[in-house]
């Protein structure tokens, strides 16, 4: 109860602030829009660019952690995309669109405030060398599948440039490739660009908290309800199943553990309705899942860390 009472409710709270006050036409949703774009392009990327930058790669970037993760999310996507063809009777391209929901946990939003109330902040730096790879990686199956089957013929190159475009068009790994580069060159950063970087930083994850609690007051949950509890079971426990199952057999770090299993166990990112919009497929099915799967992620989320050494 008290991991319940003073790491995620403190963190909902927040998120619920944001949803009241668009709900009650305080703040617009306007308001929403250009105050999501500010933290999703803008200091969200300072936020990974200044976390990977200063990363001690070699301690951190432990493949058996990486594994660990993305064996589990990997395993939610396939569960996703085939449940939703054998299961429910989805043509493929909403399968991918449904596959991606099960893939992109909310590893920004929820999974760093989340780490940091309960372990601190000094807990961060597996979750960084997740998120460094996070973005790359669900973008990367969820845009090739998607193209593969909408190609019909398309050469491979023209493929190949589509899935790259698509992926480096996206501010967080902009930022993401921007901090390795000066985490592997050691190039400097003057003195008051980074001060200029942490009071962006100080910004990111409060502001993105309250705005995605407004941005869940459009998202409606509408139909498709059994398809969308398939989601929100296999993307809340299935994923961090896999990645405990494979990170107790590999002999994980605690560190790393908790890290690994709480990052796995967020809910779908507004990311996946993103994908889903992107593409025309299956976006009453992302946005519902975004928005239930947050709210049963209190009470999942409380059952992980019960679990955590």
């Amino acid at each position: 109860m008290q991991a319940l009472i003073e790491v995620i409710l403190p963190v909902f709270v927040v998120i619920g602030f944001g949803y009241l006050a668009v709900w009650r036409g305080w703040f617009s949703q306007a308001g929403v829009d250009g105050l999501m774009k500010f933290t999703q392009n803008f200091a969200i990327p300072c936020l990974l660019f200044t976390a990977i930058a200063r990363l001690d790669l070699q301690q951190h970037f432990d493949w058996r952690l990486l594994l660990s993760f993305y064996t589990g999310a990997l395993t939610g996507f396939l569960l996703g995309l085939f449940g939703a063809r054998f299961i429910f009777g989805r043509d493929w391209e909403d399968c991918v669109a449904i596959g991606f929901c099960c893939l992109f946990s909310n590893s920004v939003l929820l999974g760093l405030p989340i780490t940091e109330r309960a372990y601190g902040a000094d807990a961060l730096e597996a979750n960084y060398a997740i998120i460094a790879v996070h973005s790359p990686f669900c973008y990367g199956i969820g845009i090739t599948v998607m193209e593969v089957l909408r190609a019909r013929g398309t050469p491979g190159r023209a493929l190949v440039g589509k899935v790259l475009k698509a992926m480096f068009s996206n501010a967080l790994i902009i930022g993401i490739a921007a901090g390795f580069v000066v985490n592997l060159t050691g190039l400097p950063v003057p003195g008051i660009l980074n001060d200029g970087l942490e009071l962006m930083v100080r910004a990111a994850l409060p502001a993105a908290l309250f705005g995605l609690g407004g941005v869940l007051v459009q998202y409606r949950p509408e139909g498709d309800l059994r398809i969308v509890l398939y989601v929100c079971a296999v993307a809340l426990l299935a994923h961090p199943l896999v990645t405990s199952l494979l990170g107790r057999g590999l002999g994980l770090s605690t560190e790393a553990y908790r890290s690994a299993i709480l990052t796995g166990a967020m809910a779908p990112g507004i990311n996946t309705y993103i994908f889903a919009n992107m593409y025309g497929r299956a976006r009453r099915v992302a946005a519902s899942a975004v928005l239930i799967a947050t709210a049963v992620s209190i009470l999942t989320v409380w059952m992980w860390l019960g679990t955590l050494p």
